[in-house]
């Protein structure tokens, strides 16, 4: 390994190898190091349509579309008393895919390399150096057996080490867990699982239960990933009842017709059941001088809508355009590191707001595990930015006039014609809150962030919006 890089990249998953890639297509010299030797295993298989644009930005599109991943054209969700399915084949990226994530993520990793990204797998961070708050250097060791360590120095680190995070947890201690979204998941692979005929094709299958909701995930080699999310109250009561894992999923399930339905023939095939908490948080400040915190190292929201790859790659992006434009000097780092800190923040909000209202609708909401899952004030010390938030997702709802600003090749009018006045009005908004949250946020002059926003071209970098000027910070 050199001693020198431009940009050292701590993690070796979607947002790590997304960041690096983007950067060393660039141009610029980029080294990543992961600790572990892939293909690893990773939760979060089921991706969203937005990851298409990111894998044509990084050129891996053809990659993963020729892999034989399963398709996902959309989802099912059985929510209380109600039901509907959400049809990606309505939207600009029609579809996207569910993954093994061990092989998507190997995958990408192998990406980078032939971009030019210098990957040195098991590979573990002792530790940074730092010039007052700006992180200098790493010192590093080839696995965790290794006494021998050496230093590598860089100009701009890029936090993707995921849950541990390098920065957050072990030096700025910065990670703000949510009083909402406290929750534990569950989960295992099946075997010969059923399909939903009445849904989109692959599409992941979302059902609720009273002590939580289930997810299950059609994998290409015929397993389907089944986990039962819940709240961690009531995972510590029932398993201070003496209940195993095995007994608090299965008697969930028995509450679950749509699991149930997919499962009367199949087969659990897992050595045992998989236990993770999945509680939502972000981190206080996710850049600074010298650094850039990306993914799970940054933040972590509730997977109910699937956007785990999302946030990842999205937060990629934002991270390699503004680094991209401050080495070119076309803006200072202050200013980058200033629209990097709103828009991804601002994304995540959004996120909260759309899990929680999701939350809400749910017919036994008196139930701990619902009310838990209400957002309150106290997640957020900026209470204007919630409120901008929360008012973006209800405007959606209640106002039709935005829907003409959606692009033409979404009909809406088509399908949402056919249903009631209530319910046109929620699938337009639907449809229109995905869009801007999803696919457009920061990505053009109309939804630029402090007068900036992100551009493809000629090259990635960060635009000035029309008659809009730069803060200068």
């Amino acid at each position: 390994m050199n001693s020198t890089t431009q940009v050292l990249v701590v993690g070796g998953g979607p947002a790590g190898s997304t960041t690096a890639t983007l950067l060393a297509r660039e141009g610029f010299d980029v080294t990543l190091i992961e600790k572990e030797v892939f293909p690893r295993y990773h939760i979060g298989e089921s991706l969203l349509p937005s990851c298409l644009e990111i894998l044509d930005l990084i050129g891996a599109r053809e990659k993963v579309e020729a892999y034989g991943f399963q398709r996902k054209d959309g989802g099912y969700f059985a929510w209380g008393n109600e039901s509907w399915e959400l049809d990606f084949t309505k939207l600009r990226h029609p579809y996207s895919f569910q993954v093994v994530r061990a092989e998507f993520d190997q995958l990408l990793l192998e990406h980078a390399k032939s971009q030019g990204v210098k990957v040195y797998e098991d590979t573990e961070i002792r530790g940074l150096t730092f010039d007052g708050e700006r992180p200098r250097s790493a010192i590093w060791a080839q696995g965790p057996g290794d006494t021998n360590t050496s230093e590598i120095s860089f100009d701009t680190l890029v936090d993707a080490s995921g849950r541990a995070g390098i920065m957050g947890m072990r030096y700025l201690k910065n990670r703000h867990y949510h009083d909402a979204f406290q929750n534990v998941a569950i989960w295992g692979y099946w075997k010969g699982a059923g399909r939903m005929s009445f849904a989109p094709d692959g599409a992941i299958a979302v059902g609720s239960v009273p002590d939580g909701w289930f997810w299950g995930i059609p994998l290409h080699n015929d397993t389907m990933s089944v986990g039962l999310v819940l709240h961690k109250t009531t995972f510590k009561e029932k398993r201070q009842q003496g209940k195993s894992l095995e007994q608090i999923y299965y008697e969930a399930m028995d509450e679950c017709p749509l699991i149930l339905d997919l499962l009367k023939n199949a087969t659990f095939v897992s050595r045992q059941m998989k236990v993770e908490q999945d509680y939502s948080y972000m981190s206080d400040k996710i850049s600074g001088p010298g650094y850039f915190m990306v993914g799970d190292a940054a933040c972590f929201i509730d997977p109910l809508l699937s956007t785990g790859v999302h946030l990842a790659t999205h937060g990629s992006m934002l991270a390699a355009a503004s680094i991209a434009s401050m080495y070119r000097g076309e803006v200072t780092e202050a200013q980058a590191l200033h629209f990097y800190e709103h828009s991804y923040r601002h994304a995540y909000l959004r996120l909260m707001v759309i899990v929680s209202g999701l939350y809400m609708q749910y017919r036994g909401k008196a139930n701990y595990f619902w009310q838990a899952q209400q957002l309150t004030h106290n997640d957020y010390s900026d209470a204007e930015a919630l409120n901008e938030a929360f008012l973006f997702v209800v405007s959606g709802i209640e106002d039709q006039n935005d829907v003409v600003d959606l692009p033409r090749e979404l009909p809406i009018e088509d399908m949402a014609g056919q249903l009631p006045t209530e319910e046109a009005e929620r699938a337009r908004a639907m449809y229109q809150v995905y869009h801007k949250v999803f696919l457009r946020s920061s990505m053009s002059a109309e939804t630029a962030i402090e007068g900036m926003y992100v551009t493809t071209r000629p090259h990635l970098g960060l635009a000035l919006a029309q008659n809009e000027r730069v803060m200068t910070v």
